[in-house]
């Protein structure tokens, strides 16, 4: 056995039981345990704040072997609460690599567990939906470990957007190249990558907290206001939703991720807490108006509950595996929304044109909302 490996049991709020050994840290660590289905990008699955306070288990069954590359994590840090594992291997092979997932956990002091049977876990959380867990390398007693993950704090109303910045005030993000256009973005927990996607089309991006109130975001005197991811549940954001009820209209509003959940909500929709929702790098979604179906990268657990759009509000992208909400639009109010992260990072890059039709829309290049 290698050095620092201990024997490590992830147990569910339901009792089952699932046995390995860490290839990072040690101790405990409770979460919402949900899977991942991308076959590459654990670096940033895994630095991405949306995954704060949830144990990601990755479907693929083996995760390390082209280790980390500086510059592609999503955030300054390791946000998942936990990492699961088949086959973990510490000989990655990467000209770019500067070091291994392991070292990436340690330094973040999250517990890695490899070793588990991957599939019978996944088929687990298909079956009975995810589900909170505890990892433990001090505790072996399945029942006393499942007592703790019952005491851990459902997904379900849980705010964990509000800390989820790490912005003291607005900070620019100058445009690369010549400035086309300026942009406001609330930031619940952005992930880098979508900032580097709106920079690269010429936009100049003031990141606000989330917590800021509307006239903090009019002071920027953008022309126009991006609502970023985040992590937990968008019911709990009322704030944020009043923010966003006084600045639709003012301003074109293009959100993603938490940020179509909260505009829904702004709008007048509802959203609800998903089975077990939508993890990975290969959901196919149909955009509603040019009939074409785009490969998308996803990561969320609520969604807009299609039977509670009002009237003025247009679905525009439909998820194919379970015909769940993937896009809503208001025309009259300039403001629209993609549940799915078209950064793509990790995944395909058919969603892209989303980012384009945003700054076209705000530099009258193109008719408003364009998706």
């Amino acid at each position: 056995m290698e050095r620092g490996r201990r024997r490590a049991r992830l147990v569910l709020e339901d009792g089952a039981s699932y046995d390995g050994w860490t290839f990072a840290g040690e101790g405990e660590v409770a979460g919402e345990v949900v899977f991942t289905t991308s076959m590459v990008g654990y670096q940033e699955t895994v630095t991405d704040p949306s995954y704060r306070g949830q144990i990601v288990l990755f479907t693929y069954p083996l995760i390390g072997n082209y280790g980390v590359i500086s510059g592609d994590d999503e955030s300054p840090g390791v946000q998942a609460a936990g990492v699961l594992v088949r086959e973990y291997t510490p000989h990655h092979s990467n000209w770019a690599s500067g070091g291994g997932l392991s070292a990436a956990l340690e330094e973040s002091g999250v517990i890695g567990v490899e070793g588990l049977d991957t599939r019978a876990l996944t088929r687990h959380l298909r079956d009975k939906g995810a589900m909170r867990g505890v990892i433990s390398t001090e505790e072996t007693d399945v029942n006393r470990l499942k007592e703790k993950a019952n005491s851990h704090p459902e997904m379900s109303g849980l705010d964990l957007a509000s800390g989820g910045t790490e912005l003291a005030g607005p900070t620019l993000f100058p445009a690369f190249g010549e400035e086309r256009c300026r942009v406001a973005a609330l930031d619940y927990g952005v992930k880098g990558s979508i900032y580097r996607e709106l920079r690269s089309r010429g936009v100049s991006v003031v990141a606000i907290p989330g917590s800021a109130e509307a006239e903090e975001v009019m002071a920027q005197e953008p022309d126009g206001l991006f609502l970023s991811n985040g992590p937990g549940d968008p019911a709990v954001l009322q704030r944020a939703v009043g923010t966003l009820e006084s600045l639709i209209g003012r301003l074109p509003v293009f959100g993603i991720c938490l940020g179509h959940q909260l505009l829904g909500l702004a709008l007048g929709c509802e959203t609800y807490k998903m089975p077990f929702g939508h993890h990975g790098a290969n959901h196919p979604v149909r955009n509603l108006r040019t009939g074409r179906i785009e490969i998308t990268s996803q990561n969320h657990g609520f969604a807009i509950d299609e039977d509670s759009l009002p009237g003025s509000v247009e679905l525009t992208h439909r998820n194919l595996y379970d015909g769940t909400v993937e896009g809503v639009a208001d025309r009259e109010r300039r403001a629209w929304s993609v549940q799915y992260h078209p950064e793509s990072s990790p995944g395909p890059q058919d969603s892209g044109y989303l980012f384009d039709e945003f700054v076209e829309t705000l530099t009258g290049e193109t008719n408003p909302v364009a998706v």
